[in-house]
Protein backbone atom coordinates (compact mmCIF):
# COMPACT_ATOMS: atom_id res chain seq x y z
CA UNK A 1 0.00 0.00 0.00
CA UNK A 2 1.13 3.45 -0.75
CA UNK A 3 0.17 6.66 0.62
CA UNK A 4 1.27 10.73 0.18
CA UNK A 5 0.42 13.61 1.44
CA UNK A 6 0.97 16.80 -0.43
CA UNK A 7 0.61 20.57 0.40
CA UNK A 8 -0.07 21.52 -3.23
CA UNK A 9 -0.66 25.39 -3.21
CA UNK A 10 -3.46 25.13 -5.29
CA UNK A 11 -5.46 22.58 -6.78
CA UNK A 12 -5.71 24.27 -9.98
CA UNK A 13 -2.66 26.19 -10.45
CA UNK A 14 -0.82 22.49 -9.81
CA UNK A 15 -3.42 20.35 -11.64
CA UNK A 16 -1.12 19.63 -14.47
CA UNK A 17 1.46 18.89 -11.91
CA UNK A 18 -0.53 16.90 -9.79
CA UNK A 19 -1.78 14.52 -12.43
CA UNK A 20 1.54 13.66 -14.01
CA UNK A 21 3.12 13.29 -10.50
CA UNK A 22 -0.66 10.83 -9.77
CA UNK A 23 0.55 9.13 -12.95
CA UNK A 24 4.10 8.38 -12.26
CA UNK A 25 3.98 7.71 -8.63
CA UNK A 26 0.81 5.55 -8.00
CA UNK A 27 -0.07 6.10 -4.37
CA UNK A 28 -2.86 4.55 -3.42
CA UNK A 29 -4.36 6.79 -0.97
CA UNK A 30 -3.56 10.36 -1.04
CA UNK A 31 -4.34 13.47 1.18
CA UNK A 32 -3.93 17.37 0.05
CA UNK A 33 -3.75 20.32 1.81
CA UNK A 34 -4.24 23.55 0.88
CA UNK A 35 -6.07 23.00 -2.80
CA UNK A 36 -7.83 26.48 -2.52
CA UNK A 37 -10.98 25.67 -4.33
CA UNK A 38 -14.64 25.35 -3.38
CA UNK A 39 -15.61 21.23 -2.72
CA UNK A 40 -17.84 21.62 -6.10
CA UNK A 41 -14.95 22.95 -8.18
CA UNK A 42 -12.05 20.10 -7.29
CA UNK A 43 -11.32 18.59 -10.34
CA UNK A 44 -13.01 14.99 -9.33
CA UNK A 45 -13.48 13.85 -13.01
CA UNK A 46 -9.19 14.45 -13.60
CA UNK A 47 -8.28 12.85 -10.96
CA UNK A 48 -11.50 9.90 -11.45
CA UNK A 49 -9.26 9.43 -15.08
CA UNK A 50 -6.14 7.78 -13.28
CA UNK A 51 -8.56 5.62 -11.32
CA UNK A 52 -9.49 7.41 -7.91
CA UNK A 53 -12.37 8.19 -6.14
CA UNK A 54 -12.31 11.71 -4.75
CA UNK A 55 -13.92 13.96 -1.27
CA UNK A 56 -13.05 17.47 -0.90
CA UNK A 57 -13.40 20.10 1.56
CA UNK A 58 -12.82 24.11 0.59
CA UNK A 59 -15.18 27.16 0.31
CA UNK A 60 -13.27 29.22 -1.58
CA UNK A 61 -9.37 30.77 -2.28
CA UNK A 62 -8.06 29.70 1.33
CA UNK A 63 -7.29 26.35 2.82
CA UNK A 64 -9.23 22.97 1.77
CA UNK A 65 -7.57 19.63 2.05
CA UNK A 66 -8.54 16.29 -0.10
CA UNK A 67 -8.71 12.90 -0.07
CA UNK A 68 -7.95 10.42 -3.10
CA UNK A 69 -7.95 6.74 -2.91
CA UNK A 70 -7.82 3.77 -5.16
CA UNK A 71 -8.50 1.31 -2.01
CA UNK A 72 -12.31 2.48 -0.88
CA UNK A 73 -13.36 6.08 0.45
CA UNK A 74 -15.92 5.48 3.08
CA UNK A 75 -17.30 7.41 6.13
CA UNK A 76 -16.53 10.57 4.76
CA UNK A 77 -16.04 13.18 7.06
CA UNK A 78 -15.43 17.25 6.75
CA UNK A 79 -13.62 18.81 9.61
CA UNK A 80 -13.30 16.74 13.21
CA UNK A 81 -15.49 16.70 15.81
CA UNK A 82 -15.10 19.90 17.94
CA UNK A 83 -13.06 21.99 15.67
CA UNK A 84 -13.40 25.30 16.13
CA UNK A 85 -13.12 28.32 14.10
CA UNK A 86 -11.49 31.36 13.68
CA UNK A 87 -13.52 34.38 15.45
CA UNK A 88 -13.10 37.05 12.58
CA UNK A 89 -13.66 34.77 9.98
CA UNK A 90 -17.71 35.13 10.39
CA UNK A 91 -17.09 38.99 12.42
CA UNK A 92 -20.15 38.76 14.86
CA UNK A 93 -21.73 35.45 15.80
CA UNK A 94 -19.81 31.77 16.48
CA UNK A 95 -17.06 31.35 14.10
CA UNK A 96 -17.65 28.15 11.78
CA UNK A 97 -15.03 25.75 11.05
CA UNK A 98 -12.12 26.79 8.39
CA UNK A 99 -11.80 23.22 5.53
CA UNK A 100 -8.54 21.82 7.30
CA UNK A 101 -9.19 18.26 8.11
CA UNK A 102 -11.40 15.76 6.06
CA UNK A 103 -11.36 12.16 6.85
CA UNK A 104 -12.53 8.76 5.31
CA UNK A 105 -12.22 4.95 5.60
CA UNK A 106 -10.02 3.45 3.16
CA UNK A 107 -8.80 0.25 3.11
CA UNK A 108 -9.53 -0.97 6.74
CA UNK A 109 -7.78 2.52 8.01
CA UNK A 110 -8.97 6.02 9.34
CA UNK A 111 -6.93 8.34 7.20
CA UNK A 112 -7.09 12.38 7.75
CA UNK A 113 -6.04 15.13 5.48
CA UNK A 114 -4.87 18.05 7.72
CA UNK A 115 -3.98 21.60 7.20
CA UNK A 116 -3.49 23.22 10.83
CA UNK A 117 -3.83 27.16 11.10
CA UNK A 118 -0.35 29.00 10.46
CA UNK A 119 -0.18 30.65 13.56
CA UNK A 120 1.21 33.85 12.02
CA UNK A 121 2.63 35.75 14.92
CA UNK A 122 2.81 34.62 18.30
CA UNK A 123 1.43 37.63 19.89
CA UNK A 124 -1.97 36.80 17.01
CA UNK A 125 -4.85 35.69 17.88
CA UNK A 126 -4.80 33.19 15.06
CA UNK A 127 -1.29 31.21 17.52
CA UNK A 128 -4.09 30.81 20.63
CA UNK A 129 -6.66 29.42 17.67
CA UNK A 130 -3.68 27.22 16.16
CA UNK A 131 -3.05 25.80 19.74
CA UNK A 132 -7.18 25.49 20.38
CA UNK A 133 -6.94 23.63 17.18
CA UNK A 134 -4.39 21.22 17.91
CA UNK A 135 -6.09 20.37 21.58
CA UNK A 136 -9.19 19.82 19.74
CA UNK A 137 -7.69 17.64 16.82
CA UNK A 138 -6.00 15.76 19.99
CA UNK A 139 -9.28 14.96 21.01
CA UNK A 140 -10.91 13.66 18.13
CA UNK A 141 -7.98 11.72 17.02
CA UNK A 142 -8.50 10.22 20.89
CA UNK A 143 -11.93 8.96 20.48
CA UNK A 144 -10.32 7.10 17.38
CA UNK A 145 -7.75 5.10 18.50
CA UNK A 146 -9.31 2.03 18.54
CA UNK A 147 -8.72 1.81 14.79
CA UNK A 148 -5.47 1.53 12.55
CA UNK A 149 -5.07 5.30 12.22
CA UNK A 150 -3.45 7.86 9.88
CA UNK A 151 -3.57 11.60 10.13
CA UNK A 152 -1.00 13.68 7.68
CA UNK A 153 -0.47 16.68 5.90
CA UNK A 154 0.53 20.27 6.83
CA UNK A 155 0.96 20.88 10.13
CA UNK A 156 2.75 23.94 10.34
CA UNK A 157 4.99 22.72 12.97
CA UNK A 158 8.43 21.64 12.77
CA UNK A 159 8.72 19.26 15.64
CA UNK A 160 12.30 19.89 16.72
CA UNK A 161 15.33 22.43 15.88
CA UNK A 162 16.60 19.44 13.56
CA UNK A 163 13.56 20.24 11.27
CA UNK A 164 14.59 23.76 10.64
CA UNK A 165 17.92 24.82 8.56
CA UNK A 166 18.67 27.14 11.09
CA UNK A 167 17.31 27.47 14.59
CA UNK A 168 18.95 30.44 15.10
CA UNK A 169 16.55 32.70 12.53
CA UNK A 170 13.23 31.14 14.08
CA UNK A 171 13.88 32.44 17.96
CA UNK A 172 10.52 34.23 19.00
CA UNK A 173 8.83 32.96 15.30
CA UNK A 174 5.64 30.50 15.12
CA UNK A 175 6.19 27.13 14.03
CA UNK A 176 8.82 26.40 16.85
CA UNK A 177 7.43 27.33 19.70
CA UNK A 178 7.44 25.25 22.99
CA UNK A 179 3.34 25.41 22.90
CA UNK A 180 3.40 24.13 19.10
CA UNK A 181 5.76 21.68 19.96
CA UNK A 182 3.83 20.36 23.15
CA UNK A 183 0.45 20.18 20.47
CA UNK A 184 2.57 17.72 18.57
CA UNK A 185 3.98 15.82 21.96
CA UNK A 186 0.30 15.31 23.04
CA UNK A 187 -0.84 13.80 19.58
CA UNK A 188 2.54 11.37 19.84
CA UNK A 189 1.30 10.68 23.69
CA UNK A 190 -2.12 9.47 22.29
CA UNK A 191 0.20 6.39 20.90
CA UNK A 192 0.90 8.13 17.41
CA UNK A 193 4.02 7.73 16.06
CA UNK A 194 5.95 10.28 13.77
CA UNK A 195 6.95 8.11 10.55
CA UNK A 196 9.88 10.48 9.87
CA UNK A 197 11.06 10.05 6.02
CA UNK A 198 14.10 9.71 4.15
CA UNK A 199 15.55 12.79 2.38
CA UNK A 200 16.36 13.20 -1.33
CA UNK A 201 19.00 15.44 -0.47
CA UNK A 202 21.23 16.15 2.67
CA UNK A 203 20.82 14.91 5.78
CA UNK A 204 17.10 16.50 6.72
CA UNK A 205 13.83 15.72 5.35
CA UNK A 206 12.53 19.19 4.92
CA UNK A 207 9.12 19.55 2.72
CA UNK A 208 8.86 22.87 2.48
CA UNK A 209 10.75 25.53 1.33
CA UNK A 210 9.69 29.77 0.83
CA UNK A 211 9.37 30.80 -2.74
CA UNK A 212 11.95 33.84 -2.14
CA UNK A 213 15.84 33.68 -2.38
CA UNK A 214 16.84 30.65 -3.38
CA UNK A 215 16.37 29.15 -0.60
CA UNK A 216 14.71 25.42 -2.31
CA UNK A 217 18.25 25.71 -4.32
CA UNK A 218 20.42 26.23 -0.85
CA UNK A 219 18.49 23.83 0.53
CA UNK A 220 17.24 26.10 3.63
CA UNK A 221 14.16 24.37 4.20
CA UNK A 222 11.69 23.12 7.34
CA UNK A 223 9.80 19.97 8.11
CA UNK A 224 6.46 20.48 8.86
CA UNK A 225 4.50 18.23 6.89
CA UNK A 226 4.09 15.31 9.19
CA UNK A 227 2.71 11.69 8.49
CA UNK A 228 1.30 10.40 12.31
CA UNK A 229 0.28 6.87 12.35
CA UNK A 230 -0.86 4.70 14.96
CA UNK A 231 1.21 1.34 16.00
CA UNK A 232 -0.45 -0.70 13.74
CA UNK A 233 0.23 1.06 10.80
CA UNK A 234 3.57 2.41 11.78
CA UNK A 235 4.91 -1.35 12.40
CA UNK A 236 3.98 -1.78 8.60
CA UNK A 237 5.81 0.57 7.26
CA UNK A 238 8.61 -0.52 5.06
CA UNK A 239 9.77 2.92 3.84
CA UNK A 240 9.01 6.57 3.65
CA UNK A 241 10.55 9.47 1.27
CA UNK A 242 10.53 12.82 0.84
CA UNK A 243 9.38 13.19 -3.12
CA UNK A 244 12.24 16.29 -3.49
CA UNK A 245 11.62 16.02 -7.41
CA UNK A 246 8.05 17.04 -7.06
CA UNK A 247 9.60 20.37 -5.72
CA UNK A 248 11.70 21.39 -9.18
CA UNK A 249 10.79 22.47 -12.49
CA UNK A 250 8.21 25.36 -12.91
CA UNK A 251 5.52 26.36 -10.56
CA UNK A 252 5.56 24.17 -7.97
CA UNK A 253 4.17 24.41 -5.16
CA UNK A 254 6.62 25.10 -2.02
CA UNK A 255 6.51 21.96 -0.09
CA UNK A 256 7.15 18.51 -1.39
CA UNK A 257 4.97 15.41 -1.13
CA UNK A 258 5.78 12.28 1.02
CA UNK A 259 5.42 9.03 -0.05
CA UNK A 260 4.91 6.07 2.47
CA UNK A 261 5.16 2.50 1.54
CA UNK A 262 3.27 0.14 4.04
CA UNK A 263 1.65 -3.46 4.16
CA UNK A 264 -1.88 -3.30 3.82
CA UNK A 265 -3.60 -3.31 6.98
CA UNK A 266 -6.04 -5.99 5.08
Amino acid sequence: MRLATWNVNSVKARLPRLLDWLAATKPDIVCLQETKCPAEAFPVAEVGALGYAAAAHGDGRWNGVALLSKVGLDEVTLSFPGEPGFAEMDGVGAARPEARAIGATCAGMRVWSLYAPNGRTVDSPHYLYKLDWFAALREALAAEMDMPLVACGDFNVAPTDADVWDPALFVGATHVTPAERAALAALRALGLHDVVPTPMKGPHPFTYWDYRAGMFHQNKGMRIDLVYASAEVAGRVRSAYVDREARKGRGPSDHAPIVVDFDPII
